[in-house]
């Protein structure tokens, strides 16, 4: 059994409501957390936030914030998955942000650089890779 399939039915088990928040993954984290039956019960929402626009407009993330940070950042993963809680109600929220290529990546700004935010019991994490 994959990982994911073994989260998953913890989540259900414990009754854990989620939330996704995606960038760069396009709706594939949704589609993985929703392969799974009975998934319904717990899962909220999966918000495609692609674009800048996309970002402002349904997580409330203003303009000059993503202009200050960048729409792959740190910052605006931390900021994806609380403004997603407050929309969502989830206990468990998860925002990914990333620059998957072929173009767009810069000298600070990669491509491959990745940030995961997750938020669970008002505690936030956010992770940072850099995949080849």
């Amino acid at each position: 059994m994959h990982s994911y399939k073994k989260i998953i039915k913890k989540l259900l088990k414990k009754n854990i409501t989620i939330s996704v928040a995606e960038s760069f993954t396009g709706g594939l984290l949704s589609s993985y957390i929703t392969y799974e039956a009975g998934v319904s019960k717990i899962f909220n929402m999966g918000l495609i936030t692609y674009s800048n626009k996309s970002k402002s407009n349904l997580l409330k993330i203003s303009a000059n914030y993503l202009k200050k940070y960048g729409a792959v950042s740190y910052q605006t993963a931390t900021l994806m998955v609380k403004n997603l809680q407050k929309i969502s109600k989830s206990k468990l929220c998860i925002s990914t942000t990333g620059i998957s290529g072929p173009t767009g990546g810069t000298k600070t700004k990669p491509i491959g650089l990745v940030f995961f935010g997750i938020i669970y019991k008002n505690k936030i994490t956010v992770v940072e890779k850099k995949f080849k």
